[in-house]
């Protein structure tokens, strides 16, 4: 198992190729941020950690966009995975999309990680004409188009929500994408994992998780795919007895939330957050 950081970007705090350096010098696996084109004032979508309309941050509002921003990160590291947790493609053109993620998979030697959301807010989604009802089916879409731009030298898809014909893209990808789902730990979810992705990220309110973690494989195993689903977890404040649950348990990377209020002060917080979890790291990056 391995320890890595979220980083809830913001134009107000610091700096990705600021901040990335820092994470894997101090000796952390990966650097992962989420995504919020925009978000409505006017909504009816409940936040799920608030229960309502209310926003528990105003970072909300202000993220910065996880594709330039971790084009950046990865111009300034080597070794660290970089990925997302979690982006929303269908608020995306899936062409345009893909050229990005492939860029920063291309520019960062292959170290991106795609951690996709079907998308809390529907209000959100509904600006850039995403049916709710009809979000999963458009995520396995986009899904599938993006792995054909990836992998087929004259690539086509002919879906519901999107359609083109046969097409040359480049770069491609330096290997299989891997794509993550940041979902609850339901029946219903890890299903749609086991079809159409290759592992899963917590939600910051799923529990058991190590229980989670063996019914994924259940189902990953009834579903036919070989090898085991990869499983991320989100954490708040490191626990030695927890950690050591999750590893037993097929957990394979723990993500701690950055503070990034300052270059210093995230320096100091990655410093005991890598003591913390020393048994979980394997040294600096340098």
């Amino acid at each position: 198992m391995r320890i890595g950081i979220v980083h809830f970007t913001s134009d107000r705090g610091i700096d990705p190729a600021a901040l990335a350096p820092l994470v894997e010098r101090s000796g952390l696996a990966a650097y992962f941020l989420p995504e919020h084109g925009h978000i409505p004032v006017r909504r009816e979508a409940a936040h799920p950690g608030t229960g309502g309309a209310e926003l528990p941050d105003d970072r909300y509002m202000r993220t910065l966009d996880p594709w330039a921003a971790l084009g950046a990160a990865a111009a300034v590291t080597r070794h660290i995975e970089l990925g997302t947790a979690v982006a929303l493609p269908v608020q995306s053109d899936p062409i345009t999309l893909a050229k990005a993620i492939a860029t920063v998979d291309h520019l960062s030697g292959g170290r991106l990680t795609l951690g996709v959301g079907f998308g809390w807010n529907t209000d959100e989604l509904g600006d850039h004409g995403v049916p709710a009802a009809r979000r999963r089916t458009m995520l396995r879409e986009y899904l599938g188009a993006m792995r054909a731009l990836w992998t087929q030298d004259e690539a086509s898809f002919d879906g519901e929500f999107v359609r083109f014909g046969p097409s040359w893209a480049w770069p491609k990808p330096t290997g299989a994408v891997p794509v993550l789902v940041g979902a609850g730990g339901t029946d219903k979810n890890f299903r749609w994992i086991a079809a159409h992705a290759d592992g899963w990220i917590t939600t910051p309110r799923d529990r058991g998780i190590a229980a989670a973690a063996a019914r994924l494989r259940e189902i990953w195993a009834e579903a036919g795919r070989v090898g085991r689903p990869r499983v991320v977890a989100l954490d708040a404040v490191p626990d030695g007895a927890r950690l050591a649950r999750w590893d037993h348990g097929g957990v394979d990377l723990v993500l701690y939330p950055a503070v990034d209020g300052s270059h210093d002060a995230a320096a100091e917080y990655l410093a005991k957050l890598a003591a913390a979890v020393g048994p979980w790291v394997a040294g600096g990056g340098d």
